[in-house]
């Protein structure tokens, strides 16, 4: 049965191990940053300058979890949209490796690690993607690893 809302798009059968997403790119103002902190994660280094300036970060850096979410728009914009993605499973080995300051801009690449069809359901795939976000400077900001629920075109494959 063909499902009218991902008939067009690429489904699990059409993806790659080793594939290569070139995400976009976002410019982490000190707006967006205030913005943020201020609704989801509101400690002094998100939210004042001079606390921001005094603390480890050494200036105003975005919350690890507005890269995420930064990255996972990304990921949408550039690939997700475009499959027949069904959901995220979960992630792991979430790790910031650098901080995200106010003026950075951020972009990076997503592989396909592994595919896989679901045991208890043969009409979904699973798909593993590795991220690799990185800063203006080449410098690495996040890595994680996402699980994705896609649908397969042929259940019985």
């Amino acid at each position: 049965m063909t499902n009218p809302v991902t008939q067009d798009r690429r489904h699990f059968e059409d993806l790659s191990v080793g594939e290569i997403i070139t995400l976009g790119h976002a410019t982490v103002t000190r707006e967006m940053i205030f913005a943020f902190a201020r609704e989801f994660d509101p400690l002094p280094f998100h939210l004042d300058e001079a606390a921001a300036k005094a603390s480890l970060l050494g200036g105003l850096a975005s919350s690890g979890w507005q890269t995420g979410a930064l990255s996972l728009r990304m990921l949408v914009d550039s690939f997700l949209s475009k499959i027949a993605s069904c959901g995220g499973l979960g992630f792991e080995n979430l790790k910031w490796k650098n901080p995200v300051m106010a003026g950075d801009t951020i972009g990076g690449t997503v592989t396909i690690a592994a595919l896989r069809r679901s045991g208890s359901h043969p009409r979904w795939g699973i798909v593993t993607l590795d991220f690799d976000i990185r800063n203006q400077k080449d410098k690495q900001v996040l890595t994680m690893r996402l699980a994705n629920l896609v649908e397969c075109r042929e259940v019985a494959a």
